[in-house]
């Protein structure tokens, strides 16, 4: 079985995040890294103030239903992406890119790093030229993407078979 950590960074919503939990629980997601502005539970040293640690925790388990407790998490500022390809993580962004493969022609390895980026604008520059490869959804609407925990979900579907 492929070991997998998914990285959401910069990602807005606390329903998306919630949702993000629950889907890497039903897929056996060894760890979520929760990076950037992206909202995260309480954490047991948490330096943010009560209230709002418990207001988040509170919005995003509306979603994750239990799945947030379940699932090992950290909060990174920024994702240490260095230090996951030294222990042998191949990291594969999310992202529509002249790079990308799509998702049904790629072929993924045994350690891998799933990178979600922002809702709207996506994986950043700078981020995606640090994957390892970017992989595409194929899309036959008119819509240009799915939702960021849809389409996590498409996508941890697609590595896992």
């Amino acid at each position: 079985m492929r070991e997998i950590i998914v990285i959401a960074h910069n990602i807005r919503s606390t329903h998306n995040i919630g949702s993000i939990f629950r889907t890497c629980e039903g897929f056996g997601v060894a760890k979520i890294i929760i990076s950037g502005y992206s909202p995260y539970p309480k954490l047991a040293v948490d330096s943010r103030l009560p209230h709002i640690s418990e207001k988040l925790t509170s919005q995003i388990h509306k979603t994750a239903l239990g799945a947030e407790t379940m699932v090992p998490f950290e909060h990174q500022e920024t994702p240490d992406i260095n230090s996951l390809k030294q222990q042998g993580y191949r990291v594969i962004g999310l992202e529509q890119d002249k790079r990308s493969i799509m998702l049904t022609d790629y072929v993924a390895g045994d350690k891998i790093v799933l990178l979600l980026g922002e809702e709207v604008k996506g994986i950043t520059d700078d981020m995606r030229d640090i994957c390892d490869d970017l992989i595409e959804i194929p899309m036959v609407g008119k819509k240009e993407s799915f939702n960021v925990s849809v389409a996590t979900g498409i996508a941890l579907y697609g590595l896992t078979i």
